[in-house]
């Protein structure tokens, strides 16, 4: 599974994937599986979630760094101010409906015994920390001693307190320590004293700096926008309100699609350029690519409202289903340009060659347009969730700009040819003549009747040489 992001080896974690044979039916099973281990295993997190197609871990993360000082000695002073602030941060998040479950990265402090070495004893005594280190963990623990070999196994021999003697963490206090200096045993209680403390026993790090992350994951059926809306105002007022030095940020989803469509916006900003740079030489007008560019627009509407008549999120897919159509309503724009004005010098008047150019170009479109929109339909119920945002974009943005294309546009161009005079049309062909036909003719015409007259006198003076000759 090239989607999951695997966890370090943890004794206290464990990762199960299910496999199911129909994929409609994993989001039905997402909730009831959550629920049913949520009771029949206490104590424990679990998630339920199902395997996502793009990299984000978590759809809802807000993370709290320390970035004051980063010195070991401060540790423990950061990290009880870091608590707090995640505290308050995650009762905003548990204020939002459709939360499926909610927790830090951190774990709550464990409870820990300290060994505290008074060092005048220990010297006294011939005792080290190392000493002190060895017997404790060796007692608990284990000190591994050899190797049995049975077959092709190794089984490691470990050397420890028989299990009555460490059932307790109470009776370390019991514990004797050997001394590697002398030969010198003593009790660990003459030379060091015990303390039960809370401790926090994982440390996350986002760029060198302690970063506590409050995660969060939706309900089935609820967009990590929809939990996040209601409460990223309260997120964004205790943003305002941290001490100096510490930094609150919106992770997950929403700061995956905003560098996604940063970068997105960069590139379709550049091939609108290039774009427009093109039609500027093709058009040797300034003001025809824009008209070229005007049913985009309408594209991109028609490609929001399939999306949300499909029930759709809008991600990065649907964008670049969004930035797809462009080229191809431009094609379509550019080839009925191209009927108008041809129209145009054949004679025909510029109103009737607006309606007549539609009228032609309609059914190459329509067939071209739906053959795609009926190519798009299967992958877009049978390609899943990668696929299904970017094809109902694409079917919706098609219809609607099609027909944009077709009526809209046109007026656009009669706008700013007829009446701004932006835009100056080709010269047509004059209409004068006593049976009102045209009188002058356009220069593919006048190329033509100027190679028949060449020819004739070719012919002509071909015979005359012919009949001398003779």
């Amino acid at each position: 599974m090239v989607s999951i992001s695997p966890e370090a080896t943890q004794t206290n974690y464990a990762q199960v994937i299910v496999q199911v044979r129909d994929k409609e039916a994993t989001p039905k099973l997402i909730g009831l599986l959550q629920d049913e281990l949520n009771k029949q295993v206490p104590g424990a997190w679990i998630t339920v979630r199902q395997l996502q197609t793009n990299p984000v871990e978590t759809p809802v993360e807000v993370l709290i760094s320390g970035q004051a000082d980063t010195d070991p000695r401060t540790e423990s002073e950061d990290i009880r101010s870091l608590r707090p602030i995640a505290s308050q941060a995650m009762d905003i998040v548990r204020q939002s409906p459709g939360i499926a479950v909610l927790r830090d990265d951190w774990s709550p402090d464990s409870p820990q015994m300290k060994i505290e070495i008074e060092p005048d004893r220990a010297n006294l005594v011939g005792i080290t920390n190392a000493d002190v280190a060895m017997s404790t963990a060796a007692a608990i623990s284990g000190d591994p001693v050899g190797i049995y070999k049975e077959g092709n196994k190794n089984i490691p021999i470990v050397v420890r307190l028989r299990p009555q003697d460490r059932a307790r963490l109470s009776q370390i206090e019991n514990l004797y320590v050997n001394s590697s200096q002398e030969n010198v045993k003593v009790p660990l209680l003459s030379v060091a004293t015990l303390k039960d403390i809370l401790e926090t026993a994982r440390i996350r790090r986002r760029e060198h700096f302690r970063t506590l992350s409050i995660l969060c994951s939706p309900s089935p059926g609820v967009l990590a926008s929809q939990v996040l809306a209601p409460i990223e105002p309260k997120l964004n007022a205790l943003k305002k309100s941290l001490p100096p030095g510490y930094q609150l940020q919106i992770g997950g989803e929403k700061a995956k699609q905003v560098e996604g469509f940063r970068n997105l916006a960069v590139v379709l900003l550049i091939s609108l350029v290039g774009i427009y740079l093109a039609l500027l030489i093709q058009f040797n007008n300034a003001i025809k690519p824009l008209l070229v560019f005007a049913a985009a627009p309408y594209g991109a509407i028609g490609a929001l409202i399939a999306l949300a008549i499909m029930g759709t999120p809008f991600g990065f897919m649907a964008f670049l289903g969004v930035a797809s159509l462009i080229g191809v309503i431009v094609s379509h724009v550019i080839v009925l340009f191209d009927f108008i004005e041809e129209m145009h010098e054949k004679g025909e008047p510029l109103e009737r060659a607006l309606p007549d150019a539609g009228i032609e170009r309609i059914r190459p479109v329509m067939i071209t347009v739906g053959a795609t929109i009926l190519a798009l339909f299967p992958l877009a119920l049978e390609g899943g969730p990668l696929w299904k945002p970017l094809c109902y974009a694409q079917i919706g943005g098609l219809a609607v700009a099609t027909f944009i294309t077709l009526l809209l546009v046109p007026v656009f161009y009669s706008i700013f040819v007829l009446d701004l005079k932006w835009i100056k049309g080709k010269p047509q062909g004059t209409t004068a003549g006593p049976r009102g036909r045209a009188n002058n003719v356009t220069n593919a015409q006048q190329a033509i009747m100027d190679f028949l007259k060449s020819w004739q006198g070719f012919r002509k003076e071909n015979d005359d040489l012919s009949t001398r000759f003779n």
